[in-house]
């Protein structure tokens, strides 16, 4: 098994350049080619780049944290026992067989007294605080049109695979085939004969087969106002009188909420027309299995190795699991992330590093401040409103001022599945009671190790998790260039989701509205248009294209965060003439674009790729890599194009947005 070492070097190297390629006509292999032709994916993993590599790294580091909590039982930190506890349950292979399925025993046995609609929705309820899934998703976020509370939000959900197209599309046949079969032997384990354990599969893809098609496509969610649709209690009683609402929201202590937003009512509808009473058998089987499938990579090995077999090797191409310290590792921090986070930034995460990025995040926001004052398709109006919102941005960088506390967690370093069970429903508890109630602007939704970053509309913060901040995204020892175009672009791709297709429609209070005047709503729509159209043409395989509308986001931030990050990276060199040289033959243009694609190197197996092209927000690596580029004059400076009739040449028509 594929194992990286924690000290082996991953960041920006002109050994992953093909030489032999030309930048201008293939400038992803150019910037990637050594590196992709010696780095396939491992075995127990579906993609290979950068960020895969990164989060092992800082896997690692965590195991190390990991392994001296195990160690330290009577520690006087409580985050260093609440870690060692919880993962040292987690490795506990013989435990966990041991105990087979005695951690869920109390769930299915609420599923097998369910009696009737009433009491379906209200075991659902309950299954739905432990963190199980099934008939639609309930979540608390911050209210989109009054930023300042929170809301509950009902929205479509109980799939079991990745996506509606899954259980639709002709192209996922033989996934639906290989589904029905992996639920079959799921409910064997369960002691069902094979022929019962055929019906009841059957009976879970029908049901789940039926929500699906009461769904919205994924790109018609990014329709912020479509999917938000708000109902007092009495009205949603009223508009779904066979639903039992109102037992649904006093299990779950939400009847007291003076409303709800209801992301997709007609999926609602359909889901009040299927819970019936003839129906009744049928959804007991489909809560069985949800209770089943939540729980399955916590359980005793036959059903954790038969939930990678599909959920791992059929969907993602993945051959082979994880080794058991990793898989632990994220569970961990999964459940208890910022008692583990905590101690990773104390030892990854030294001041001088967050200086430099709080240098770097400012270069950023200045540039894209005056942007906003001389942009030329922007009336005066609209300026001024969009100055406002972004004074208000503020940059979250490392880690959360406070850490949460998970001291009410009952956590046994023999129990596993009832450990995750119980920091879930922690979790789920902990957001449900804050319904109606003041938001919380210092929160954090990424744990401190995680290698990504995010921008919330509502709260109008750009959150730069210490995970991210290593190598290859920022590295300390690098010259401006690659910093600028590897964490810069990635700053400045948060700071435009402010004002990409959806966050645009929310104000300087972090609140949904239209403070647009027509003229530069047409202006922007008219450009977010031209964005979609060309990564639509963009084919991953043969028959298969970017969904544009799906990806207009990321797409208009990856465009705008690469140039407002080479402009940043000017003002510095100008400002500071010493940091412009020439190394190993590139300038520091032609650096910050090889930086860029580094950024997004990526082997993905062809299982993989179909996931996520069909439900990931992003474009695929080898296009986020390049296209951005396009759209910025100096690349074709420093890599010129010999054959302009490849139709990304410098005459080539370029979006102008931010």
């Amino acid at each position: 098994m594929t194992d990286i070492p924690q000290d082996r070097p991953i960041g920006f190297s002109l050994s992953y350049l093909d030489r032999s390629a030309d930048p201008s006509r293939d400038f992803y292999q150019f910037a990637n080619g050594g590196w992709l032709r010696d780095n396939p994916v491992p075995p127990d993993e579906s993609a290979w780049g950068s960020g895969p590599e990164l989060r092992k790294q800082n896997r690692h580091r965590l195991r190390a944290i990991a392994e001296f909590a195990r160690h330290t039982i009577e520690s006087p930190s409580t985050e260093v026992r609440e870690v060692g506890t919880f993962y040292s349950a987690a490795l506990d292979r013989v435990e966990r067989d041991r105990r087979a399925f005695a951690p869920i025993a109390d769930q299915l046995v609420a599923v097998d007294r369910i009696a009737g609609p009433e009491d379906l929705l209200r075991t659902a309820a309950i299954l739905h605080e432990q963190g199980v899934g099934g008939l639609f998703a309930a979540e608390v976020d911050s209210d989109l049109k009054n930023s300042h509370v929170y809301a509950l939000y009902l929205t479509q959900g109980g799939l079991s695979l990745p996506d509606r197209e899954y259980y639709l599309a002709d192209s996922f046949t033989k996934v639906r085939e290989d589904f029905l079969r992996h639920v079959t032997r799921v409910f064997e384990l369960t002691d069902q004969s094979a022929q019962e354990a055929e019906r009841s599969a059957r009976t879970v893809l029908a049901l789940e087969s039926e929500l699906a098609q009461a769904s919205r496509p994924r790109a018609d969610l990014r329709d912020l106002e479509k999917n938000y649709n708000r109902f007092s209690i009495d009205d949603v009683i009223a508009r779904f009188p066979s639903l039992p609402w109102k037992t649904y929201l006093t299990v779950r202590k939400a009847d007291l909420a003076g409303y709800v937003v209801i992301g997709q009512p007609e999926f609602f509808s359909t889901l009040e027309g299927l819970l019936t009473a003839a129906r009744l058998a049928d959804w007991k089987t489909y809560l069985r299995w949800q209770v089943v499938h939540a729980a399955a990579p916590t359980l005793h090995a036959a059903v954790d190795q038969e939930d990678f077999a599909f959920f791992h090797r059929v969907l993602l191409g993945q051959p082979q699991p994880q080794p058991d310290w990793e898989l632990a590792i994220q569970a961990t921090d999964d459940c208890i992330g910022e008692a583990l986070g905590h101690l990773y930034v104390d030892q990854y995460f030294p001041a001088e590093a967050q200086q430099r990025m709080a240098v770097l995040v400012a270069d950023l926001m200045t540039v894209f401040r005056d942007r906003l004052v001389h942009l030329d398709w922007m009336t005066e109006e609209t300026r001024q409103k969009a100055l406002a919102k972004f004074a208000r941005f503020t940059p979250m960088i490392g880690s959360p001022a406070r850490y949460r506390d998970y001291s009410s967690i009952m956590l046994r370093r023999d129990e596993y599945a009832s450990n995750v069970i119980r920091a879930r429903s922690f979790e789920i508890r902990r957001r449900m009671a804050r319904i109606g109630g003041p938001v919380d602007r210092t929160e954090w939704f990424m744990t401190p190790p995680t290698v990504d970053a995010y921008h919330d509309p509502t709260q109008l913060n750009i959150v730069f998790p210490a995970g991210m901040l290593q190598p290859p995204y920022f590295d300390a020892t690098m010259d401006d260039a690659v910093n600028y175009g590897a964490i810069g672009a990635v700053i400045g791709h948060e700071i435009t989701h402010g004002f990409d297709d959806q966050g645009r429609r929310f104000d300087a209070d972090g609140n949904m509205t239209d403070w647009w005047t027509e003229k530069d709503a047409r202006e922007f729509e008219s450009r977010a248009t031209e964005v979609e159209k060309e990564y639509s043409a963009l084919e991953i395989m043969p028959g298969v294209r970017v969904n544009g509308k799906l990806t207009l986001g990321e797409n208009i931030a990856d465009i705008g965060g690469v140039s407002i990050a080479f402009e940043a990276l000017q003002r510095r060199l100008s400002a500071e003439p010493s940091r412009r040289r020439t190394i190993d033959g590139f300038s520091p243009e032609q650096r910050f674009c090889l930086s860029w694609a580094q950024a997004w190197r990526c082997n993905i197996r062809e299982e993989e790729a179909r996931r996520r092209i069909t439900i990931d927000p992003h474009s695929p690596r080898q296009f986020r890599a390049v296209v951005p580029l396009w759209h910025l004059p100096a690349w074709f400076e420093g890599f010129p194009q010999k054959d302009h009739s490849l139709g990304s040449g410098p005459d080539r028509p370029r979006v102008r947005i931010w």
